[in-house]
């Protein structure tokens, strides 16, 4: 099963991904990820339920936003290497 969502999402994975193996990598930094990922989510369900209520088409916009952001954490923190969550972290 995850290596076939590794497969699904692999042009995602690719930009973080490539480059030398990561030095600073520590477990918690892919904890604190999935942790980041949940929150935008969070925030992306609010951020729609608002837009929703506002009958403002524009509203949407910050709820993408904020769903893509969660998306790649989840993803990246679910699936990827340990390079990959150094790289989203600036970490070298």
């Amino acid at each position: 099963m995850k290596e076939t969502l590794r497969t699904i999402f692999s042009p995602v994975l690719a930009v973080f991904e490539k480059g030398e193996p990561a030095e600073s990598y520590r477990p918690s930094h892919r904890k604190i990820l999935l942790a980041v990922g949940a929150l935008f989510f969070v925030l992306s369900v609010v951020a729609s339920y608002m837009a929703v209520n506002s009958a403002q088409l524009a509203s949407l916009l910050p709820a993408l936003v904020f769903g893509l952001v969660s998306l790649v954490s989840l993803v990246v923190a679910g699936l990827g290497s340990d390079v990959a969550v150094a790289r989203i972290w600036g970490l070298k």
